[in-house]
């Protein structure tokens, strides 16, 4: 059975199946019970009817009653045929009300008594009769099909249906009460998810969903004092370590040897640069506010920047749309990237934009090694890096961790492919939102 995906779906169809099955109980019991005192009713109208006719008849000469067969049939408007052995019949169908009718007929008018739905393909309720038990004589009194038929009246019907709209309309609400508060904390949880901080949640209706949304304001409060708190003591502790390097970085310059101050100064410069990726780890998330940026500029000049430097890229960048992003954490990911291309890639290193499926997609490519499949996702949590990268890599293990957090910040991601010429293809996926 194929079930639908959502919380308010399957708990309406649910209830609306529990409303449908009690209805459809309730009218089989009705049914049932309704189907004996129907039957005794039609009995006594076929029966009342039959001995009036016989009392006519006893009273009426026997050459005088063929005329009084049509008297009842012009004036009375009972039809009154008698019966005949080429009489072609059709029986009614049998249930349990056909069979509770004969029943009380057969009591009433004796155990000969037949019931058809037509003689002669003429249809109506006809039920046979002797004058006379001991008679051989036969006829068929006709009456109208309906007194045989069990048809519910029509405002039982429209109240039942009634009584089901009603009955789903109420169900949609319940389930509506259920849903709504659960599908806005699904939201708040993935606004967590991205580092962002949720607009409290509603601590009103039942009593377990506003206990649930109290815990949940609670959770997202402390995450976020907990987050400012690791980021504070993180961004503290790499600013007051770049005082006493600036000191060192000055006495190597004046102090050491010259065949051991290059040494000196370039451990000094690797440790200022762990520093900055952990200060850009713990600024993340800052309060950046998202603007509207035209990201063809902003990669362009990232791309101006790092040939400056000296790192070779080439570019393909189309005409992006305009978007809503943070452009300070967009180039700081943009950067990153670049140069984990050109530390531990090598080769052509290329910058490529382009809108894709209603996406920006931003890939930089290098020609190295690439990456097993299987470490894709480990890299992207911090502090990690490959095995065969540990010996010489002079970073953190910071530098995928840092854009995959701003790639969540962005409600975008980062996918780390193989490049279709060889090495690793990254791509840092970002929504256009305008």
């Amino acid at each position: 059975m194929l079930m639908p995906r959502t919380l308010l779906a399957r708990t309406f169809l649910l209830l609306a199946m529990l409303v449908l099955l009690t209805t459809a109980a309730w009218l089989s019991l009705f049914r049932y019970i309704d189907a004996e005192p129907r039957a005794r009713e039609t009995a006594q109208l076929a029966a009342s009817a039959v001995n009036l006719i016989r009392a006519s008849l006893f009273a009426a000469a026997p050459d005088k009653r063929l005329g009084l067969f049509t008297e009842f049939s012009t004036r009375e408007g009972i039809r009154l045929l008698p019966a005949e052995p080429e009489d072609r019949i059709e029986a009614l169908p049998d249930s349990r009300f056909i069979r509770l009718l004969q029943r009380e007929l057969n009591a009433r008018l004796g155990e000969h008594t037949r019931i058809a739905a037509s003689v002669d393909e003429v249809s109506g309720f006809w039920v046979s009769f002797r004058l006379d038990d001991a008679d051989d004589e036969e006829y068929w009194l006709v009456l109208p099909r309906e007194r045989a038929a069990r048809d519910f009246a029509s405002p039982w019907l429209l109240w039942g249906l009634l009584a089901v709209a009603l009955a789903l309309a109420v169900a949609w609400i319940i389930a509506s009460r259920i849903s709504r508060p659960l599908k806005a904390m699904a939201k708040s949880a993935e606004t967590v998810g991205r580092g962002q901080k949720p607009a409290p949640l509603p601590e009103d209706g039942a009593e377990e969903l506003s206990r649930l949304a109290v815990a949940f304001n609670t959770m997202a409060a402390d995450l976020e004092r907990h987050e400012k708190d690791r980021s504070e003591v993180l961004a503290g502790i790499s600013h007051d370590l770049r005082t006493p390097l600036t000191r060192l970085r000055l006495e190597a310059e004046m102090s050491v040897a010259d065949s051991a101050r290059q040494a000196v100064v370039s451990d000094i410069e690797q440790m200022e640069a762990v520093i900055s990726q952990f200060m850009d780890y713990a600024r993340t998330e800052s309060g950046e506010a998202p603007v509207a940026t035209d990201l063809s500029a902003l990669l362009a000049g990232i791309a101006d920047r790092q040939r400056y430097v000296g790192h070779p890229l080439t570019t393909a960048i189309d005409d992006l749309p305009e978007t809503l992003l943070r452009p300070k954490a967009i180039t700081r990911a943009v950067t990153n990237l670049i140069d984990n291309a050109v530390k531990y890639g090598g080769g052509e290193i290329t910058l490529a934009a382009a809108t894709v499926n209603g996406e920006i997609q931003v890939d930089i490519s290098d020609r190295g090694s690439g990456v097993p499949p299987d470490e894709i996702e480990r890299l992207k949590r911090p502090f990690t890096r490959l095995e065969n990268a540990r010996t010489n890599a002079t970073g953190t293990g910071l530098g995928l961790a840092i854009v995959e957090r701003i790639a969540r910040l962005h409600e975008g991601r980062l996918d780390l492919l193989p490049n279709p010429g060889g090495g690793l293809l990254v791509r840092l996926v970002l929504p256009i939102r305008r």
